[in-house]
């Protein structure tokens, strides 16, 4: 698996290009916004867009995806209807499937917003704005940072340290890292 990270400026929000070298097709995480870069990177390397997955429904981290589904035919994953319609695989819960060859995992953690998923593929989790280099994300109430922070919690911190956090904002890090930071 190799990761590829654009920056939508406007937005200042992350998208990821995640290829299987075996197969060369690619998945599209969060595409904010479609660049000739991200275009390029999938015609000139013969990628095949095989899926976009949506960590949730805010515009800095869907509004590429119009673009894309006038170039190409990705099967599209998020929790919310509203992202593409009729063409949206709803995911609920926590679960898996494969995608490009690759094994998917899903985790739907509200709290940031309704629709928060983060997904995790080989040893990386794509999260979102639900976690990042040493935050978690923003909530509205009380009740929803309760929520947010419980789900990070359980589903997340549980999991080994070496995991990889490529978050919707700022940097790459370590769950480790992070977790020093945010358990103090």
């Amino acid at each position: 698996m190799k990761i590829y990270f654009h920056l939508n400026a406007g937005g200042f929000s992350n998208c990821y290009v995640v290829v299987n070298e075996d197969t060369s097709e690619a998945i599209i995480i969060d595409p904010g916004k479609v660049t000739e870069e991200i275009i390029s990177q999938i015609e000139d390397n013969h990628f095949k867009l095989a899926a976009v997955l949506i960590t949730h429904n805010h515009g800095s981290h869907v509004d590429g995806l119009k673009t894309l589904r006038k170039i190409y035919s990705p099967k599209i994953f998020a929790a919310d209807w509203e992202v593409a319609g009729n063409d949206t695989t709803v995911i609920h819960g926590d679960g898996k499937t494969r995608i490009a060859k690759m094994q998917v995992r899903y985790m739907t953690i509200p709290g940031h917003t309704a629709d928060s998923v983060v997904y995790n593929i080989g040893n990386v989790l794509f999260t979102g704005d639900v976690l990042s280099a040493g935050e978690i994300g923003a909530t509205n109430s009380s009740y929803s940072e309760y929520i947010l922070r419980s789900n990070i919690e359980q589903k997340i911190f549980s999991q080994l340290d070496s995991v990889i956090l490529m978050p919707g904002h700022g940097p790459p890090t370590t769950l480790g890292a992070v977790k020093e930071i945010i358990l103090k």
